[in-house]
Parts: structure tokens; C-alpha cells; sequence
């Protein structure tokens, strides 16, 4: 401690040592300012595909095509949009596309702002299941609901569907109804029993 020298401040007549930073902490400031420079040209420059929510997307949608592995391509018919609007695990799916893409118009629960209240009983372009497929694929109202079926991947379409199909009769708060009561939705088809993929 004797060779440390006393700065030439006092606070309340206490003195302080003059002591610098450890050289490694001083280089390691150093490094994360440098490193801070090409992180910000290399992630936040505008160049296509290296922002991190491009990056995250892509990331989803390599994970979305490996579960479609399970349950290869499906089609926008009653039997197939009521299967999967009653399996929860790919509700969820549904429910993911849902809330990336629909939630600026139909609100987060599907409760309706811009566009309709999905949850209640009344539906202006819809009378059957595939109905709502065929909206959500081609669109409706002149270009108020935009067609889906060319920005998405065709199962995400189905599974949004069924999503969609599922919310009604939950009647969340929110936008009045709009367009007429329909007839209920058709049972589920039964379940087929499982296979043996090893055979």
C-alpha cells in the first residue's frame, strides 16, 4: 500500500487512493465496444435476413415444416378442419399463426377490432367449415380480409382454420356481431386408431 499515491481530493477530509482499473477489465471494455460496432453493422444495417427477427422466423419455420413432417399435407375440408380443432396439440399451432398474423385485425383472443368477433355465432362470409378456409386462402370483402393462402405454408392455413373454427362460442368482449347466425358447427369424424409405423 505505500507505493499507492493519494489522489488530490478529499471528500470530508477522507483522501483516496489512486488506483486504475485492472488492465484485463480495461481491455475487455475496450472489446465490447469494438465488438458492439459489428454487431450493430452486421444485425441492425437493414441487410436482408440478418436481423434477428428475420433469423427467428426463419428458425419457426423450419420448426413448423419438421412437425408437418408428422402429418403431411393436409387439405381444407370439413373432416380434416374438424379433426384438428379438436387436438390440442396442434391448436396451438394454429393458435402461434393466429397470433403472428391475424391479432392486428381480430384481436388477441380473436375478441374482433378492424375486422369481425371470431368467438361469437354470427359470421358474414362463412356457413360451413371450409368456409373459413376458403376466407383465410383467397380472402374476402373486396380485399378487406387479404388472401393468406400464397403467404402461407397450405397446413398453416388448415391449422389456423381449425384454430378459427375453435374459437366460436367462447364469446369474448369485444366487437358487436356482425353478419348472421349460423347453423352449428358438424361433430368431429372419429378418431382412427393408431398405426404401428414400425410394421
Amino acid at each position: 500500500m505505500e507505493n499507492n499515491t493519494l489522489t488530490d481530493h478529499a471528500y470530508d477530509g477522507i483522501q483516496e487512493y489512486d488506483n486504475p482499473l485492472p488492465a484485463w477489465w480495461t481491455y475487455l471494455f475496450i472489446g465490447t465496444i469494438i465488438f458492439s460496432v459489428g454487431y450493430v453493422m452486421w444485425y441492425h444495417t437493414g441487410a436482408p435476413g440478418r436481423d434477428l427477427a428475420t433469423q427467428y422466423e426463419m428458425a419457426s419455420a423450419e420448426n413448423t415444416r419438421l412437425q408437418f413432417g408428422k402429418i403431411g399435407d393436409l387439405t381444407g375440408d370439413e373432416p380434416t378442419l374438424m379433426k384438428y380443432a379438436n387436438k390440442e396439440e396442434w391448436l396451438k399451432v394454429g393458435a402461434g399463426v393466429f397470433k403472428t398474423n391475424c391479432i392486428s385485425c381480430h384481436g388477441r383472443e380473436g375478441e374482433g377490432n378492424v375486422g369481425p368477433n371470431l368467438t361469437d355465432e354470427h359470421f358474414k362470409y362463412v356457413r360451413k367449415p371450409e368456409d373459413v378456409y376458403k376466407v383465410i386462402a383467397e380472402g374476402a370483402g373486396k380485399g378487406a380480409m387479404p388472401a393468406w393462402g400464397n403467404r402461407m405454408h397450405p397446413n398453416e392455413v388448415v391449422l389456423v382454420s381449425s384454430y378459427i373454427i375453435s374459437l366460436r362460442g367462447k364469446n369474448m368482449p369485444g366487437k358487436g356481431p356482425d353478419g348472421n347466425q349460423i347453423a352449428p358447427w358438424p361433430a368431429p369424424p372419429p378418431e382412427e386408431p393408431e398405426t404401428d409405423q414400425a410394421k
